[in-house]
């Protein structure tokens, strides 16, 4: 009876770990596509991006004033 027991349990993790690499191997690939398209898009709106960079730079510096303003009260 414990050896069937043991058995089962011994298919079970044999499973689990067979079926896991095929999801990591997926995982892998989609993690490839997505950051092959992040390449193209930066390449393509390297422009735009910079300007959204210098736009936030000042709403930046209004947060990081007020957090230092918070911190220096306590």
């Amino acid at each position: 009876m414990e050896e069937n027991v043991a058995d089962t349990q011994d298919k079970k993790v044999q499973e689990e770990k067979s079926g896991s690499s095929g999801r990591s191997s997926l995982k892998l690939v989609i993690g490839i596509i997505f950051v092959l398209l992040g390449v193209i898009a930066l390449a393509n709106w390297f422009g735009e991006l910079i300007m959204v960079i210098k736009g936030c730079i000042g709403l930046f510096l209004i947060m990081a004033g007020a957090i230092t303003i918070a911190i220096a009260k306590e």
